[in-house]
């Protein structure tokens, strides 16, 4: 009897994707689809929930076909997200109130600051291990409320759904039945406390939220809901949701405390596994929820990178000097070093560890013979500086850290895993399955629905399709390092 296989949906910032796995992690087909980035101002960044909606139904229908066509059956749906990313919803029609605030989106900066100066920061942290940012779904929860008319009125009456992403596709596939997250989301919204796992009433109050609007919390490997069969055509249960960098830690079986792993997507996050403990960072960082099985929180320390592969599709879409992501190999290839150019790609501010929501992108360095190819290297080389700021902070957190799992579309650049380990001086481990992220959601429904039994047998399936070590020399990495340091000094609103 052929083993059934999994069905990951992995709703991403660019684009919707879904997945069927085998047992084995090895993929059986794939459906990717993607959807329209709105900047409506400055620093603002929308998606339509619609186009969301269908475009993840697509590829889903299209997986699904594949799997009739080779008489497969499913045996469960993992739900993996974009992360902070806001919805607010009708709960009779399910029509959304607004666009999508993504996770980029920093229309909310005066708020933060506002609460920041009214002295909440370190409150906040506290209980949910995040800092007073736009960057999470609190805020944006609260603009909505203040700024689409009557939302208030009818959140406060219980009219109205709040969710992440994940929770705003299991309403859907449920026909409004539903309406749930799991621990990672809920535990990036500011309204959770990460140690007690419960939505707060003080945090709730702080920023205007009712709690009337809030899912239901559970483990990242549950029961969640079954999928009405006039959705999808099939009752599948929806048994494993994360967002998707803790879905990636789970993709990269990073399960023992130390374990680091590293995902390029449209931003770049890594993640430090650190067991059952809480750690607060003291270098900016966030202590955020890895996962939570079987009522038990295993914790993480994660640097957040706002623009990643975000830069290689802005030398695609915006600048038109590459078409496709593909051709960036071969131009950084093509020079023997940067020729003085950085990219500081601060398109939506700075993430960590410098959290400067004002900062925007900058190039330095330009002469008259700076072409594609040096600008395309800059942007990659960017990944990669950024990378090392991370694993710096997590250091001076008292990490130690030898070997970084890395996983997402960018890495399978051979030059930028090298620079990688050159820049980081450490040993980059990239995995025979890139796409860690979709296979993490497929583990957590596996885990839930019998497929797998253990932890353990995750960890068998992990294979290194190769190893990436560190061969520049120390005089030319502080060098360039250097360079590095000064451009986001540069680049940085308060300097």
């Amino acid at each position: 009897m052929t083993t059934p296989l999994l069905l990951s949906i992995d709703q991403g910032t660019t684009s919707s994707r879904a997945m069927l796995f085998e047992k084995n992690g090895s993929t059986f087909s794939v459906a990717q689809r993607e959807f329209t980035q709105y900047y409506p101002q400055s620093g603002w960044v929308e998606h339509d929930p619609e186009e969301i909606w269908s475009t993840t139904l697509a590829v889903c229908q299209e997986v699904l076909a594949t799997a009739k066509a080779a008489n497969r059956t499913i045996a469960a749906i993992g739900i993996t997200n974009q992360r902070e990313t806001t919805l607010i919803w009708d709960r009779q029609t399910g029509k959304p109130i607004h666009n999508a605030i993504v996770w980029q989106d920093r229309r909310t900066a005066s708020y933060c600051a506002e609460m920041n100066k009214a002295g909440h920061a370190a409150d906040v942290t506290a209980k949910t291990g995040l800092l007073l940012d736009p960057y999470f779904s609190g805020t944006k929860v609260a603009w909505l409320l203040d700024n689409v008319d009557g939302a208030r009125a009818r959140a406060d009456k219980g009219e109205l759904a709040f969710g992440t992403v994940d929770t705003f596709l299991m309403w859907r596939l449920t026909n409004g039945r539903v309406h749930a997250t799991d621990a990672t989301n809920a535990g990036r919204t500011l309204l959770f406390n990460i140690h007690e796992n419960r939505w707060d009433n003080q945090l709730c109050n702080l920023l205007r939220v009712p709690q009337s609007l809030l899912p239901d919390v559970h483990d990242s490997a549950a029961d969640f809901c079954t999928t009405d069969k006039s959705v999808l055509g099939v009752e599948l249960p929806i048994a494993g949701v994360a967002g998707d960098q803790h879905a990636a830690s789970i993709g990269q079986v990073c399960f023992r405390p130390g374990m680091v792993k590293s995902t390029y997507g449209t931003g770049c996050f890594m993640m430090l596994n650190t067991g059952t403990t809480a750690i607060p960072s003291q270098n900016k960082l966030l202590t955020t929820i890895a996962y939570r099985l079987d009522g038990t929180t295993t914790y993480a320390i994660e640097g957040s990178i706002f623009v990643a592969g975000a830069a290689v599709q802005w030398l695609r879409d915006g600048l038109g000097i590459i078409q496709s992501a593909e051709e960036t190999q071969s131009m950084a290839e093509s020079l023997d070093n940067n020729h003085g150019v950085y990219l500081v790609p601060a398109f939506t501010g700075l993430g960590a560890p410098h959290w400067d929501a004002d900062a925007r992108g900058a190039l330095f360095g330009l002469t008259r013979d700076s072409g594609p190819a040096v600008i395309t290297r800059a942007a990659l080389e960017a990944v990669c500086y950024q990378t090392m700021d991370l694993l710096d902070a997590m250091r001076q957190d008292g990490a130690t850290i030898d070997t970084v799992r890395v996983d997402g579309g960018m890495v399978k650049n051979d030059w930028l895993s090298q620079y990688l380990a050159n820049i980081l001086g450490i040993a980059v481990e990239r995995p025979q399955q890139t796409e860690t992220t979709a296979l993490g959601a497929a583990y957590l429904a596996g885990l839930q629905t019998g497929v797998y039994n253990s932890l353990d047998e995750l960890t068998a399936n992990w294979q290194q399709e190769r190893e990436f070590s560190p061969s520049m020399d120390d005089a030319e990495r502080d060098q360039v390092v250097a360079g590095w340091t000064d451009a986001v000094r540069r680049t940085r609103s308060s300097h």
